[in-house]
């Protein structure tokens, strides 16, 4: 697990986001709608993956919790009672990016078992592809996460991974 503060956002994360989501081109809006604001939230984990020293991957979350945008939002469209049990107090699961060269290596799946070893939650919720073969779809399905209802926006499901009780 990486700190946040260890990592150098502008100069090494920055340029792997854009290239593998493209939904920002501008560095300080990046930071300051999202970047900075997830960082500091409680819970928060980061996973890096590098190759010859060259950042190829991350993966990024932090405990979810009601007066949170993406925690509101999911449970309006979620089923009131999926919503009451997955919500609160959930890992959520914000981003994972892999570089084109390096995809289909199992750097995806790498960086979501470094990123949820050892979580304490009972619940793990993201938000993905609602095509059932979408590679990133693939990955989630194979470490045991489901589909438990809608997405946020057309083409798109909320997908949770529920743990065992400790010690069952």
């Amino acid at each position: 697990m990486t700190d946040a503060s260890a990592v150098d956002v502008s100069g090494d994360l920055w340029p792997l986001y854009r290239r593998v989501f493209g939904d920002f081109e501008d560095l300080v809006a990046w930071r300051e709608q999202v970047w900075d604001r997830h960082a500091s939230r409680a819970g928060f984990r980061l996973a890096l993956a590098r190759h010859h020293g060259a950042l190829v991957g991350f993966a990024y979350g932090y405990t979810g919790e009601p007066g949170q945008w993406w925690t509101d939002n999911a449970a309006a469209v979620l089923h009131p009672e999926v919503a009451a049990d997955w919500l609160g107090g959930h890992f959520e699961l914000v981003s994972i990016g892999v570089d084109e060269p390096a995809r289909h290596a199992g750097v995806g799946r790498q960086l979501v078992a470094a990123l949820t070893d050892g979580l304490a939650h009972a619940r793990w919720v993201l938000m993905t592809s609602a095509d059932p073969s979408d590679p990133a779809r693939g990955l989630y399905r194979a470490t045991g996460w489901a589909v438990i209802g809608a997405g946020l926006a057309p083409g798109h499901v909320i997908m949770g991974r529920a743990l065992p009780p400790r010690g069952a």
